[in-house]
Parts: C-alpha cells; sequence; structure tokens
C-alpha cells in the first residue's frame, strides 16, 4: 500500500487572486487555527481544575475531561485538517470548503463547549456526531476516486468508536472507565503518529538534506509498529510486568533504531526538519518509561502519557501544522524564530512534565504548572503567527 503526503497543494483550477477571507477554503485552516486556539486555552482550564480554582466536569472525572479534550478535540481536529486537505490532493476532487466546512468547524466547536458545560446526554450527541460526519465526508471523494488511503476511513471510525464507548462509560453501566477509552483515543493517535513519521520523516529529510544518509529499512518499520503496538495494549488491557516491560524495551529500541536509520543530526540546522525527528524520540522514551512505570522500577504510568502525548503526538502536531500551513499556502518551507521557538516551547513542556515528577516528586504541581504554561504559550505564539497566514488567500494566487 502506498501513500503519497502532500506538502504543496495541487494546483487544479487557473490560478487566481483573491483578496477575501479565507478561513473556509481548505480543511487544514479552521482546523488547524481551532486546534491551536484549543490547545492553548484548555490547559489552564486543566491545571485550574486540578488546583481547583475552576469547577471540574460534573458529568465526567476531571483527568478523563483532560484526556479526551487533548485526544478528541486537539489531536482529531489536526487530524481531521490534514486529512480534508490530503485527500483533495489524493483525489484530485474536492473536499469540504465554504458552508459545509464551516459548519463541521462549528460541530467541533460546539463539541468543545458541550464537553465543559455539559449536560451529559447533550454532550454525547453533539460530540460522538462530529467523528462520523468527518468520516462520510472524507470517504466520498476517496470512495469515487478508488483510491487507495480509504483506510483512513477506517481509522476515524475505530476513533469515533472509541468516543461512543468514552460517553458510554459514564451513560450506563458500561464494563469501562472514561480514562481507560480515552487512553484508548491516545493510543491510537499515538500509532497514527508512528505510521505517518515513517512516510514523512525519511522523504522530508531527503528531499531538503541531499547529505542525508537516509535509510528506510522496511522490517526495521515493521518491528517499530508491531511492537508499539503490542506495548501499547498490554499496558490498555492491564497484562502482567512480566509481558508489558520487554515488550514495551523492544520497542524503545526498534524505534530509536528507526529514528536513527532515518539521519536525524543531519537536519540539526533546520528546524522544521529537528522538530520532526525530535518528536519521533519521545516515543522510545515513553517506551521506556511504561515498561518501567508498569515493572514498578520508576515513576507511574502517566509520565509514559506525558511522553508519548506531549512530546511525541504535540511536538509532531506543531511541526507538522506549521510545515503544511507553510506549504498549502505557497510559502517556502523554511520557518522563522517564532516557529523554532513555539517548537522547543513544547518539547520543554514535555520535559517539565516528564522529568520533574521523575526527579524532584515534591515540585509535581510546580512542574505541571510551568508544563502547562509552556505548552499554552508554544500554540498562542502559533495562532498569533498563522492568523494571518490561514486566513488570508494564498500567495501564489491558487486556489485553495
Amino acid at each position: 500500500m502506498t501513500m503519497s503526503i502532500p506538502v504543496e497543494p495541487d494546483s487544479a483550477g487557473s490560478p487566481r487572486r483573491d483578496n477575501g477571507f479565507a478561513l473556509f477554503n481548505l480543511g487544514f485552516r479552521p482546523f488547524y487555527l481551532l486546534a491551536a486556539l484549543f490547545a492553548a486555552l484548555s490547559l489552564p482550564v486543566w491545571v485550574g481544575q486540578y488546583l481547583g480554582l475552576v469547577p471540574a466536569v460534573s458529568f465526567v472525572p476531571a483527568l478523563a475531561w483532560h484526556t479526551h479534550e487533548m485526544v478528541f478535540g486537539f489531536a482529531v481536529a489536526v487530524v481531521t485538517g490534514f486529512l480534508f486537505t490530503a485527500a483533495r490532493n489524493w483525489t484530485g476532487l474536492p473536499t469540504p470548503s465554504g458552508g459545509t466546512l464551516a459548519a463541521l468547524a462549528g460541530l467541533w466547536l460546539l463539541g468543545r463547549v458541550v464537553m465543559l458545560t455539559g449536560p451529559a446526554p447533550v454532550a454525547a450527541v453533539v460530540d460522538t456526531a462530529f467523528l462520523p460526519a468527518v468520516a462520510w465526508c472524507l470517504w466520498l471523494p476517496l470512495r469515487r476516486a478508488r483510491n487507495r488511503n480509504q483506510f483512513f476511513v477506517a481509522i476515524l471510525a475505530a476513533l469515533a468508536v472509541v468516543n461512543a464507548m468514552f460517553h458510554a462509560s459514564h451513560l450506563t453501566t458500561a464494563p469501562f472507565t472514561a480514562v481507560l477509552c480515552a487512553q484508548i483515543g491516545l493510543a491510537c493517535i499515538v500509532m497514527i503518529v508512528a505510521i505517518m513519521a515513517g512516510r514523512v520523516i525519511p522523504a522530508f529529510t531527503r528531499n531538503a538534506m541531499r547529505s542525508a544518509r537516509v535509510r528506510v529499512v522496511r522490517g526495521l518499520d515493521a518491528a517499530s509498529l508491531l511492537t508499539l503496538a503490542a506495548a501499547l495494549v498490554g499496558w490498555l488491557a492491564s497484562l502482567p510486568a512480566a509481558f508489558v516491560l520487554p515488550i514495551a524495551i523492544a520497542a524503545a529500541v526498534v524505534n530509536g533504531a528507526r529514528l536513527w536509520s532515518w539521519d536525524p543530526w543531519s537536519t540539526r540546522g533546520e528546524p522544521i526538519l529537528w522538530v520532526l525527528h525530535l518528536s519521533y524520540a519521545w516515543i522510545p522514551i515513553g517506551m521506556v518509561l511504561l515498561g518501567l512505570a508498569v515493572a514498578g522500577a520508576a515513576g507511574s504510568t502517566a509520565l509514559a502519557v506525558h511522553a508519548l502525548g506531549v512530546g511525541a503526538v504535540g511536538g509532531m502536531i506543531v511541526g507538522m501544522i506549521t510545515r503544511t500551513a507553510r506549504g498549502h499556502t505557497g510559502r517556502p518551507l523554511r520557518v522563522s524564530g517564532a516557529e523554532t521557538f513555539a517548537y522547543v516551547l513544547v518539547h520543554l513542556a514535555a520535559l517539565m512534565r516528564v522529568l520533574v515528577p521523575l526527579a524532584l516528586p515534591y515540585a509535581y504541581t510546580t512542574g505541571l504548572i510551568a508544563s502547562a504554561a509552556l505548552w499554552s504559550a508554544a500554540f498562542a505564539l502559533y495562532c498569533f503567527v498563522y492568523w494571518p497566514i490561514l486566513t488570508r488567500p494564498r500567495i501564489d494566487g491558487k486556489p485553495g
């Protein structure tokens, strides 16, 4: 199975100059902006809940709300924007734009509001409606073009099922918890990141750095994904440490080897590249932390969750939403000091969230607050820099 990952959008249609409002021209525009804005605002809310300064959500545990919103709010919005944009390139057919895209963005935004305010049945209906709607809108052009990337529809459907399970956990007597469902959602996003990374990081590195010694070893790729999936399943299923520990360590080793085969050092002078390599490095780190936690040797699984969620997922997202936003608006694939600073802030947030509780347990709350502040600052900076980029037409006059 092959899949092309677009860097620049196709040029279907004649070039045109448009000085209007372009936010709903193509999927990445509203969803990247909304995701970044939500990332910047939701962490202060969560920290306020943790400190007792902000009323917690009444119908679901605060931790479950936080994990759910990072996965099904923030990450899913980015995935949606990326896939709507990529599908147009893969098929040459239109994907949601204009009023349809605005309605989908509005549905996502309403979901974030009712997930905070309730009531629970309304939150369940609104929030669970989004992913099926996205899957349907993605499936239509892929089916019409008989495109091989229809498996992304299956991934969205799986996420929709997990999200429905999350809501069922507190509306019914379901035998699973809301926190577990949110963690399953995170595991799905981590696997998406690992799969996509194997397709984009080597290609981007090879294309930009002619001297880079990039190697793609198919057996290593397969072993990386299989061991990562096995470790995540073992953790979620609460399997014995005798199983999870060796699998997690194996996943760390092979994913580290996979990253090394992409020659990360060659990208040290290119922030738009090294951010992707550095983000992937959090996967082997997360696997080591997971193995040690389930074995009772060091820390808790929360450290592994945040290494994966903040470092790997958050880092990869901030790298991709800068790169693809620039490419799909006709701009050079080079970033300024502002974007580089945002990259650094996200990875500092991951370090603070993981290392402070591990090395200085008594400073846990301080580390939590600092990490949230760094994360929020990174995505607030993205909103500030990319608001004009995402709301204005392409600088080359092409559609999109």
